[in-house]
């Protein structure tokens, strides 16, 4: 029995005697000496503001409560592993996106750590032994972060203007959010467009204002938002228009063969040992950028036009090399 764990059976013991509780008792049920009794109630008092009184008459410890009062240790109900697992996902939480939850979360980790620190397994050890790289991460400002939950969860209307990189234009909308997905480190906002009147998609960080709406949110099927967000590859949303063939190399395989590149993509392992993987989208851009990524070791099959589009790629950049070969070396 660690020290963590002493601590949570003494208080149990003492809850739960309407008498106080000897020091013999306490050894026998924490299954330890004296001097380490002696030491958790110590700690208790300490750590925990536990009011615990010895009463020399009846030879034995209880808690000093008004009527009516309870005494209750914070976070009694988890154990170390659960405790480890709130940490981690609280650092997880402030990799991407910081201050978030940090206002809600911080008294809870306050706490936490101090009961893992009792028990010599805190001290800050969770943020010096997880680290979260995160890569081509960008940053959404922490207040329209804040209003889009608050929208999502209480089912309300957000008025949004919203900066869409594809045609550098600004625009305002009423929306009713659906969804938020945290997809390649960067958070997106589905919901339905009362302007266009039909599912889009919003980057987090194109947001340049938010607020909140009196209006009921629109509430659209989970099966609908699915078929139009989920089907095809990627974060570009619709129902999938091809299905691309890609052919791996054998040394390729063994990284690829073990990824999921969508949830309904089809794969097979050729007789020479390459990897074949079927995908279905409708949007090839990001497909096109994840494909010219393996380089020469991956061929596009399937459809022509995505063939047609990588070789294009490929020959542009080959070209934009040569071209600069000559100043380069200069």
């Amino acid at each position: 029995m660690d020290r963590l764990q002493r601590i949570y059976k003494l208080h149990q013991v003492i809850s739960s005697h309407r008498r106080p509780v000897s020091h013999a008792i306490l050894q026998d049920k924490l299954e330890c000496s004296r001097a380490t009794v002696t030491r958790v109630i110590e700690e208790m008092r300490l750590h925990f503001n536990a009011p615990i009184q010895y009463d020399r008459e009846r030879n034995g410890y209880f808690y000093d409560l008004a009527h009516g009062e309870v005494f209750e240790l914070p976070g009694v109900w988890f154990n170390a592993t659960e405790l480890y697992a709130l940490l981690t996902t609280q650092q997880l939480l402030e990799q991407t996106q910081p201050g978030l939850l940090d206002n809600h979360l911080k008294p809870l980790k306050t706490r936490i750590e101090k009961i893992l620190s009792t028990a010599h397994q805190g001290d800050g050890e969770i943020s010096k032994r997880v680290r979260i790289l995160r890569m081509a991460g960008r940053s959404t400002p922490s207040e329209y972060f804040q209003k889009v939950a608050s929208a999502l969860l209480q089912r309300q209307r957000l008025f949004i203007r919203y900066h869409g990189r594809s045609h550098d234009t600004e625009s305002q909308r009423e929306i009713s959010p659906q969804r938020l997905t945290h997809y390649r480190d960067n958070w997106y906002l589905d919901a339905w467009c009362h302007q266009k009147n039909g599912l889009r998609s919003f980057a987090m960080d194109r947001l340049r204002e938010a607020k909140l709406l009196s209006q009921a949110a629109q509430d659209i099927p989970e099966e609908q938002l699915d078929a139009h967000f989920a089907s095809s590859y990627g974060i570009f949303a619709g129902a999938p228009k091809h299905t691309a063939v890609l052919r791996f190399s054998a040394e390729r395989a063994r990284w690829v063969a073990e990824e999921q590149w969508h949830p309904q993509q089809q794969s097979n392992t050729l007789a020479d040992g390459r990897y074949e993987l079927r995908i279905p989208y409708s949007d090839p851009r990001e497909l096109v950028m994840d494909v010219l990524k393996h380089g020469a070791e991956v061929e596009v099959v399937e459809p022509t036009s995505l063939r047609e589009m990588i070789n294009q790629q490929l020959r542009q950049a080959a070209q934009q090399y040569e071209n600069n070969g000559g100043r380069l070396a200069d």
